[in-house]
């Protein structure tokens, strides 16, 4: 009994551990996007030297200690998510030209990168806090992010995010609205916003020679929620064949 409970205790003690683990992570996000992609900048390079190769550490460095902290099911969404972003990037990157990095080559640490913003905005929306406001940040986030793609679209022209806004909202309504998609959404216009301050990426001025855009777009964040519902698929298919596998 006295064994058992022991046992009982350091589980409890561990979860609790890598929970604060991955909320500490997930808050130091933004410094750390601010620093890695200032190292990675054209100042930075202009001033000092191509940082490229130390953002591109410190990314995976990062990802590595998250991933580690992290619990089983959020291990396989950043792990699936380095390959779907990776793709994700030649096919909007490469593909389509809707953006280009300062070289030519996509950053090593880009698709790191997009792992650490969704795991981010994952550990976000599953505090205690976020859970017990849920409806109420629900109509938060859907007022404010309405207000921001009909802000640009009507001050900047952004004709991207007035369309591809709407595309968000739909999409988010078939997902019952969730505000783990909101939570990434705000991840992605900070990091969006970082990487074209800092002059990492930039977005064209008109999508497909036709939609005129800023830098950065908005309404990015419709391709990136379409991709995480597209990786929570993928993870729900892997942890079904492991299921089916353990009972056969």
């Amino acid at each position: 009994m006295f064994m058992d409970s022991a046992i009982q205790s350091v589980f409890f003690n561990d979860k609790n551990r890598s929970a604060k683990m991955k909320l500490f992570f997930a808050a130091l996000f933004p410094l750390f996007t601010l620093l890695a992609l200032g190292i990675d900048s054209v100042s930075f390079k202009e001033i000092y030297f191509d940082g490229r190769e130390v953002t591109n550490i410190l990314a995976i460095i990062y990802f590595s200690f998250f991933f580690w902290f992290s619990d089983s099911y959020l291990r396989k969404l950043m792990f699936v998510m380095v390959f779907l972003s990776y793709i994700g990037e030649l096919i909007f990157c490469t593909l389509l030209e809707m953006y280009h990095y300062r070289t030519a080559v996509i950053p090593l640490y880009v698709p790191f990168g997009h792992a650490i913003v969704y795991a981010s905005g994952y550990v976000y929306a599953h505090t205690k806090w976020a859970v017990s406001n849920d409806n109420l940040l629900k109509k938060y986030f859907a007022a404010g992010f309405a207000l921001l793609f009909l802000s640009v679209g009507i001050f900047l022209n952004d004709m991207f995010s007035l369309i591809f806004g709407v595309f968000f909202f739909l999409l988010l309504k078939r997902k019952k609205w969730q505000n783990l998609y909101y939570f990434i959404a705000v991840c992605v216009i900070f990091i969006e916003l970082a990487g074209t301050f800092f002059q990492c990426w930039k977005w064209v001025p008109k999508t497909f020679g036709l939609i005129a855009a800023t830098n950065p777009p908005m309404g990015a964040v419709f391709f990136y929620a379409g991709g995480d519902v597209l990786l929570v698929k993928i993870v729900g298919f892997w942890e079904k064949r492991n299921h089916q596998s353990l009972n056969n």
